[in-house]
């Protein structure tokens, strides 16, 4: 994967294939607390992996919400983004089965296009808004 000048990496274009429109796409945060030995119990690689086995998955530096270590950011595709849908951010995603249900519900559509499965609540935070420079 190529990374970006900050360091973050890409899966490719966003544009539509041969195969149709581009699907919703997942971030999973993976630096100083997700991803690591600091979150234990979890093969973060097969997470990953489980994931990019769905739709198009790009690996992020730290997301600045450590304290919901493993966090995954699904973002709706244009047809979601259409409906009004904004990205879900999960966090806590440590076992293996919430995994399975985001891969799933991305696999189905993901915001906007597929109803989020109501397991996925007991994740779902929002974030803090990011402070800009003045």
């Amino acid at each position: 994967m190529p990374a970006t000048p900050t360091g973050r990496t890409t899966d490719g274009p966003r544009t539509a294939t041969a195969a149709g429109p581009v699907p919703c796409r997942i971030v999973v945060c993976r630096d100083c607390c997700c991803g690591t030995p600091k979150v234990t119990g979890i093969d973060h690689a097969a997470q990953t992996a489980r994931l990019r086995a769905q739709v198009p998955v790009r690996v992020s530096a730290c997301l600045d919400v450590c304290d919901q270590a493993n966090v995954i950011v699904v973002q709706p595709s244009a047809k979601g983004r259409a409906a009004g849908a904004r990205p879900v951010w999960l966090g806590l995603v440590n076992d293996p089965d919430a995994t399975e249900d985001i891969a799933a519900w991305a696999r189905a559509g993901g915001p906007g296009v597929a109803p989020q499965p109501d397991i996925l609540d007991l994740y779902t935070f929002r974030p803090p808004r990011r402070r800009t420079a003045s």
